[in-house]
């Protein structure tokens, strides 16, 4: 197994933590994970498309080994943006392509919008733009998280890695090994076990979202060439009458189904980089 390379990267409002597969001056693939994942959600993928790529996996603020935003701050959709394209300029990133999963390919659907002329191709596994509202919970939504917060229960602790596993199996029903790149990159050592490095505030409710009417206006925005993977059967908040009607803004996207869960490209690493080799080939 190819190991990967650790990197910081020097923003500056904060600074972020990079795994990286594949030499320099192969093409530039920047790999964004999903919500309370790291760079070891690609642990697996990452090696498979290193000689073919640069694949460099960030871990977005807050997760892995970056920083946590300032005191008093959120993590909001528009700041994810913004943080990964200054990043690709601290990376002297002029074109490269985006590779996102989750709450990543949420983020990386805007990076495209945002900048088109920079993004060469887009990969989007289990997401097209972030979460909307329709409206049915704005209010009740506003109203909590803007609420004063009740006092925190102590972040866990626990005795071994084995049952930090165990723990982050059962809650997103990823089998243990597969979980184990993401959890062991997410620990911290502290005195007496482990903890998460994962900022509590992740967990927190955000106070407003995007209207879907936005969301889709945003995607219309995507000029690069997209191809999408969604599991099959759906991903619960990944309907596919929602999903289509996302898909139906982009001008030119493929989109391919897979049997499997959520992290696709954790279960079947092999067919994932097949699929993106195989959407990379009218580009070479």
């Amino acid at each position: 197994m190819i190991e990967p390379r650790e990197r910081r990267i020097a923003l500056p409002h904060l600074t972020l933590a990079a795994q990286v597969w594949g030499d320099d001056t192969l093409p530039p693939l920047l790999a964004l994970h999903g919500w309370l994942d790291n760079a070891g959600s690609y642990a697996r993928l990452a090696p498979l498309l290193a000689t073919r790529f640069q694949l460099i996996a960030l871990d977005l603020p807050g997760h892995g080994h970056a920083d946590h935003v300032a005191a008093g701050a959120q993590y909001h959709y528009a700041d994810y943006v913004r943080t990964v394209l200054a990043a690709a300029d601290a990376l002297a990133l002029d074109r490269y392509s985006l590779l996102g999963h989750s709450l990543g390919a949420g983020i990386a659907s805007l990076v495209a919008t945002a900048a088109p002329s920079r993004i060469e191709r887009l990969w989007l596994i289990e997401g097209l733009g972030p979460l909307g509202d329709d409206g049915t919970r704005t209010l009740q939504r506003f109203r909590e998280a803007l609420a004063p917060q009740a006092t925190r229960k102590p972040l866990r602790l626990f005795r071994s890695v084995e049952q930090a596993v165990d723990a982050r199996s059962i809650a997103s029903g990823l089998r243990g090994d597969l979980a184990r790149p993401i959890v062991t990159r997410g620990l911290v050592d502290v005195d007496g076990g482990w903890r998460w490095r994962s900022d509590p505030r992740l967990t927190q409710p955000s106070a407003t979202r995007l209207a879907e009417s936005q969301v889709r206006a945003l995607l219309q925005g995507i000029a690069s060439p997209t191809a999408l993977l969604l599991a099959r059967p759906s991903t619960s908040y990944l309907p596919a009458a929602l999903m289509q009607a996302r898909i139906d803004c982009v001008e030119d996207i493929a989109v391919s189904h897979m049997d499997g869960g959520h992290h696709l490209h954790l279960e079947h690493p092999a067919a994932v980089a097949t699929w993106i080799k195989a959407a990379d080939e009218p580009a070479r």
